[in-house]
């Protein structure tokens, strides 16, 4: 789940939603246009949050300050368990799109590698990649460089879902956001603007006691159209 703060409110936008809008973002990026595995990356994009929708369906609270846990402070067990799931859902219908969600998996908690609790995580996910990109004669540098449209997507969703103005780099990029506008430099989108939108459940900014709670208060959730634009800098 992410989780926006917002004077008295909170908004929750899921992950598989903030991962359609990375979709819809880079479904314009000029360098894809005539990719020959386009479509395969786009669904990679769109998808690779999906493994997130049984823990976005029952969010957390944090039981000691009451607050909901979001994707980044979730616990250990939420983390690790998304990413098979994600890779297994896709690893039928396209061999590919899966190996660029456990390669986007490696690479989001490449910081924790080194954690002794980690290092099971990242042996499965880098199995389950190499196997995955054996079945379809493909190689490593290819999915590298399939793979930075994924994480461009993902970056550029992130940034305007979470209403971050941090500076994010990766590559060659960077991404910033400025009010409700995000920008990219170098341009992506050959100089055109997108208009972007992605909804959120707004609940009240309080301390919740339980995940039940929390739980109960988003069955009738009020439900907001966040709106914004994406360009290149």
């Amino acid at each position: 789940m992410i989780v926006r703060h917002l004077d008295e409110r909170i908004l929750l936008i899921t992950q598989p939603d903030h991962a359609h809008l990375a979709g819809r973002i880079m479904a314009e990026c000029a360098a894809l246009r005539a990719h020959p595995r386009r479509e395969t990356i786009l669904l990679a994009v769109r998808e690779h949050d999906a493994g997130w929708a049984v823990e976005d369906a029952n969010p957390h609270v944090d039981p000691a300050l009451g607050t909901v846990l979001d994707f980044v402070h979730a616990g250990d067990e939420v983390r690790q368990g998304v990413w098979p799931r994600a890779v297994s859902m896709l690893a039928e219908r396209d061999a590919w799109a899966a190996a660029l969600v456990a390669q986007h998996a490696i690479t989001v908690y490449a910081r924790l590698r080194e954690r002794g609790e980690w290092r099971a995580f990242f042996a499965e996910m880098r199995a389950l990649r190499d196997a995955l990109v054996l079945r379809t004669g493909g190689t490593l540098d290819e999915l590298d460089a399939d793979y930075v449209f994924v994480r461009l997507g993902d970056l550029i969703s992130l940034s305007f879902c979470t209403g971050s103005n941090d500076l994010t780099q990766f590559g060659e990029w960077s991404v910033t956001r400025l009010g409700n506008r995000v920008e990219v430099s170098p341009d992506p989108f050959g100089g055109a603007q997108l208009p972007v939108s992605v909804v959120a459940m707004e609940v009240p900014a309080r301390k919740y006691r339980s995940d039940d709670e929390l739980r109960e208060v988003l069955r009738y959730p009020r439900t907001i159209t966040l709106h914004g634009t994406v360009s290149g800098r």
